[in-house]
Parts: structure tokens; sequence; C-alpha cells
């Protein structure tokens, strides 16, 4: 008759020699690596070396990936600069066609190219604190244009519309006289400013404000403004086109830059998974043991 009759009911089973109850031999827990241990697996000259290969391998990474960047800003610049060529020769558009007074301004019109007929009433400001092409920074020249024929094809003008027009820029607080009687002026549309608050001389506004310049100039006028491609009269500087909205990095070689840095970063945590399979074998070892291959748990 077997032992498990002569046992006993609820007596626990007979375990042999060494042998913990309930763990099987090939189920033993994993050893643990500790940061002792880590440091000095670390420090051995075969994983220093190790290191130094996996850094080189992480700098070069890193490299390619500022290179990638940089062609990534390069090549933004080019294909700005053609965009600005094919904006400065595109055929200037009936302003009237696009857009009418107290009408929304759409985005898409950013940088649109325009014509329209009027006459300057002389009603000057400057707006502070605005770039010239050189950098330094002055004044924008920005006048009253009353709005003679717009150019709307089978719709008619629409007479008397207060259109804000960017002459050019200055370096110093002073209005130049804009040119006198009907003229036809061209340039670029961009969507009006939000207004600002500002203590500044008579004669000077912090912004290009639609809702300001009702107040000052009446109505109805325009929720864009013109900025002309040539200054209109003496004493002004020319301005540069408007940025043409969805310019910035190449995102191919953005995204090239990302997986160069990854694999950076890869290559450190692969030398740090070394060191600790590393320690676990050493610890294995002094305990008698081979320490298991698997991963830590």
């Amino acid at each position: 008759m077997s032992e498990q009759v002569h046992r006993r009911v609820g007596e626990p089973p007979v375990v042999p020699d060494g042998e913990p109850p309930g763990v099987p031999d090939d189920e033993a827990a994993p050893v643990r690596v500790t940061a002792r241990m880590f440091r000095r697996a670390a420090l051995t000259p075969r994983m220093l070396g190790l290191l130094l290969v996996f850094l080189a391998i992480a700098a070069v990474c890193a490299r390619l990936g500022v290179w990638q960047l940089d062609r990534a800003g390069e090549r933004a610049e080019i294909n700005e600069a053609a965009r600005a060529a094919q904006q400065q020769q595109a055929p200037a558009t009936p302003l009237g066609d696009v857009l009418v007074p107290q009408q929304t301004f759409p985005g898409d019109l950013v940088g649109t190219k325009v014509e329209v007929t009027g006459r300057f009433d002389g009603a000057t400001l400057l707006v502070p604190g605005r770039a010239g092409t050189t950098g330094e920074v002055g004044f924008l020249v920005l006048d009253r244009f009353v709005v003679a024929d717009d150019g709307a094809a089978g719709q008619g003008a629409v007479p008397g519309g207060i259109l804000p027009v960017v002459r050019g820029w200055v370096a110093e607080a002073r209005a130049p006289e804009p040119a006198a009687g009907e003229v036809t002026v061209r340039g670029f549309l961009q969507a009006g400013e939000s207004f600002e608050q500002a203590d500044l001389p008579e004669g000077q506004v912090a912004a290009i404000a639609p809702g300001q310049l009702v107040n000052l100039w009446g109505g109805p006028v325009y929720t864009g403004y013109l900025v002309v491609d040539e200054p209109v009269g003496a004493g002004v500087d020319r301005l540069p086109p408007p940025t043409l909205p969805g310019g910035g990095l190449n995102l191919q070689n953005l995204a090239y830059a990302l997986q160069w840095w990854i694999f950076g970063g890869f290559a450190v945590l692969l030398w740090s998974r070394l060191v600790r399979d590393e320690a676990r074998a050493e610890a294995g070892e002094r305990a008698g043991g081979e320490a298991p291959a698997g991963p830590d748990r």
C-alpha cells in the first residue's frame, strides 16, 4: 500500500530533502540585481570598454539627428524663398473679388496679392515697434485709403469703403505725405490685428485693429489691411511681403532626426541591459547556481 494511503487526513505530503515545498527546480525565482551589484558589474574593464563603444554610437546618432534638423531648416528656407518669389510674380486680383467692407476676413486670404483704386485722404498713423527689412525696429506707416473702385467683376464697385493700407516703414516717428489724387495700389492682404491698449503719442496706434480704426476713421472698414508691394510716396522703405501660411520645418527631415535620436537612446539602453545580465550571472555564480537568462521581474 502506497505512502498516500498511510498518511493521515490533513497531514502535509512528504517532501524530499533540499526541495522547498511547491517550488519545482526549473521555476526558481530569478536573482534580483541591486544597485551595488549593477555598479560593480558596470565598472569592470569589459563593461567600461563596451560603454565607450555604445557612447560613441550614441554620439554619432545624435550628430546625425542634428544634421537632419539643420536640413529641415535649410529646406524650409528654400521653400519659403520659392513661395515668396511666386507670390511676387503672381498677378494681382481685384480686391472686390475676394473681400468687401465689414466682411469677416477668411484666413486663406493672408498673403493674397490684390489691387484697388482710390485715394489717400491724409489720415496717417504710425505703428511703433515693427521691424523693417534690415531687422531694425521702427514704425509702420498706416494710411486711411478711401476705395473708389475695388474692381469687383460682375458686381460693380463698392465705393466709400475704408481700407487700412501700410505704405511702408520708417525708422523715426514721422509721417511722410502719401501720394495725392486717385491712385491704384497693389499689395498683399493681411488679417486685422487685435486691439492693444497702450499709452502712445497722438498719431500712433499699437496695432492695426479694425475695431479701433473704425472709431478713428469712420466706416465701413475692411477687416483686413493691405501691405503695398512698392512704397507709396517718398521717405518710406519697402516692406517684405507677408509670410504665407503653411510654411515651417520640413516634416520628413524632422522624422529622420527623431529616428536617429531614438537609435542613440537604444544604444545606451542596450549597454544597461548587458550590465544587468552580467550582474545577474555573477550573483548566480556566487550563489552556487547558474543565473537564469530571463528578464527582471
